[in-house]
């Protein structure tokens, strides 16, 4: 029998800690219980795995008990209905664990567990099925095994990523690797049992999973999370309620800093800022510690390194505008660009730009399919696809993306993916999309669309088969010439 803790859901609770109002112990206790008492949904996963549509809550980790150990695919909240029926199908899904508000993205015949009232109740939901299952009365958790066992080597979640050329792939992270990245979170940021962190990222980004929720959890620490960011309640929570770490992207420490700024007084407790998603301007760095006197500290990662390489780390000073020093058990080099490369290429010296390339426990196993068109792995060094410099103090710089991509309020845009979608829109010809530089939200998106088409024709097309974040800001529509109209 293997170990129960090298499983995420049962290493998490273990830990001790607690995910909003709820002990972690009592979720996941929530999760298998369900498992128990709903025959429709074990027999829905058979041979299939599962998927989790959820905000970043305490529901979410009854969600991930109740997969049972198989790989769960991590639905972004904000995809598009188009997008989730295609990762779904992709992933051979057989069942989704969500809530009533965001099972309206759902194909009518997909099985679904809606989760609104866990951990006390559930209720299961096919073409043939309403069960209501009763989560709360059960014989609790007892978890017994050692803390320090590696993470299995079996799936844990699939999260898809990486459409550099033009489909988002499905990167399958293991127990082993979510867990050996916790771990490393748990010493670089000196988590606790004293800590309560603020969630604002959501779950379904592996860096507000591990981050924000597993490493806390696995240190017995508090994790509050809310469902849809509101910077002021924010900045209340963290100046009233005794919240030590908060963790987000740029976007989203500006909408604090913001709030900060008009709200006046102190920030408690909070002794840990954690930023990453997208480059970290050193202006916003230099302002967060003028205005709450502590230090914004940057860390670096990617969805198939599970996800976190680099960070200032606590017993470290901060290097302001620099993503820090290697992970605790993560390697880090700076070598040639790989791309066309058939063998592993040569470092690169200190002071000199190139490949940022990492390996440890945290790099994933591959794609579900088309590795072909994502990120490399050769002799175990993961290629970013971003450059970047190796400082003589062991610090990295970054210096610009390599990869065909670039980042919107955190979150990355592969331009090829926007494209090919707005190709599919009848009397499109021909698309160009354009990153548009925007401080407050890194870039925004711009089209240049050929065709017998109107902008507002484009908009609703994109509205219907992208994510709210991949939304064009601004659409020109080039009218065809009249030799090419007449061409067909």
């Amino acid at each position: 029998m293997s170990e129960p803790l090298a499983l995420l859901p049962l290493a998490a609770a273990a830990g001790g800690g607690t995910l909003g109002n709820y002990e972690a112990q009592q979720l996941v206790a929530a999760g298998l219980t369900l498992l128990q008492r709903c025959a429709p949904l074990v027999r829905a996963l058979s041979g299939r795995r599962s998927a989790i549509l959820l905000p970043a809550s305490p529901a979410f980790l009854t969600a991930l008990a109740a997969s049972d150990g198989r790989g769960a695919v991590l639905v972004n909240p904000l995809a598009s209905p188009l997008e989730i029926a295609t990762q779904l199908r992709e992933a051979n899904v057989g069942a989704v664990f969500t809530v009533t508000p965001l099972a309206g993205r759902l194909d009518g015949d997909v099985p679904r567990v809606l989760l609104d009232d866990a951990p006390r109740t559930a209720r299961y939901v096919d073409a043939a099925t309403t069960r209501d299952v009763d989560l709360g009365r059960h014989h609790g958790l007892s978890i017994e095994g050692k803390r320090d066992v590696p993470g299995s080597d079996e799936e844990a979640a699939i999260v898809f990523t990486s459409a550099m050329a033009g489909r988002p792939l499905g990167a399958v992270v293991s127990h082993r690797n979510l867990i050996a990245n916790a771990r490393s979170t748990m010493v670089a940021a000196a988590n606790t049992a004293d800590d309560h962190v603020l969630a604002l990222l959501p779950f379904a980004h592996l860096f507000g999973l591990t981050v924000t929720g597993t490493a806390p959890l696995l240190a017995g620490a508090r994790v509050t999370t809310m469902d849809r960011f509101n910077p002021v309640r924010a900045v209340e929570l963290i100046a009233g309620q005794g919240i030590t770490e908060v963790v987000g992207v740029p976007t989203v420490f500006r909408a604090l800093l913001a709030a900060l700024e008009r709200r006046g007084g102190g920030v408690g407790d909070l002794r840990l800022c954690i930023c990453g998603g997208a480059p970290l301007p050193r202006e916003l760095q230099d302002r967060w510690f003028d205005v709450t006197r502590v230090e914004l500290r940057q860390g670096y990662g990617l969805t198939e390194a599970a996800p976190v390489c680099l960070f200032n780390r606590v017993d470290r000073a901060n290097v302001r505008g620099a993503l820090g020093v290697p992970f605790p058990g993560v390697e880090v080099t700076v070598r040639e660009p790989g791309a066309g490369a058939a063998a592993l290429t040569p470092e690169r010296p200190a002071g000199s730009s190139g490949e940022i390339c990492v390996r440890g426990e945290n790099v994933f196993a591959g794609y579900l399919s088309g590795g072909e068109h994502g990120l490399a792995v050769r002799d175990g060094w993961l290629y970013t696809g971003d450059g970047g410099t190796m400082n003589a103090d062991g610090t990295v710089t970054f210096e610009g993306v390599l990869k065909r991509m670039f980042t919107r309020n955190g979150f990355n845009i592969y331009p090829e993916e926007i494209r090919r979608a707005v190709l599919e829109l009848a009397g499109v010809t021909a698309v160009a999309v354009r990153a548009i530089p925007e401080p407050a939200r890194e870039h925004d998106i711009g089209l240049t669309v050929t065709g017998a088409v109107t902008a507002d024709e484009v908009r609703a097309w994109c509205a219907r088969r992208l994510s709210g974040y991949k939304q064009p800001t601004e659409i020109a529509v080039a009218a065809l010439d009249a030799s090419a109209a007449g061409a067909g």
